[in-house]
């Protein structure tokens, strides 16, 4: 059961990525719409700091999966926040 967990984790931490990166691109004004490598770069990139943290976290017990995985979601929002802000 952990193994499915902890793979389900990564998953949906990817899709969020996707997601959160793609909202970013929505958000500035570009009449031709996000450039879809543009989109999957910098899904990477906030995909890349999740997976760091949520790997590498303090929390190592399988017990607080879902702290690890609600601080690697947290983050991701943390970061596309700061790349519009800074971008804008």
């Amino acid at each position: 059961m952990y193994f499915k967990s902890k793979k389900l984790s990564l998953v949906v931490l990817g899709i969020t990525a996707l997601v959160f990166s793609r909202a970013l691109f929505l958000f500035f004004n570009d009449p031709e719409g996000p450039n879809l490598l543009v989109v999957v770069g910098t899904a990477v990139l906030v995909y890349g700091v999740s997976l760091v943290a949520y790997l590498f976290s303090f929390l190592a017990s399988s017990r607080i999966i879902l702290k690890r995985f609600l601080i690697g979601i947290f983050l991701q929002l943390l970061v596309v926040a700061g790349l519009y802000f800074g971008l804008k």
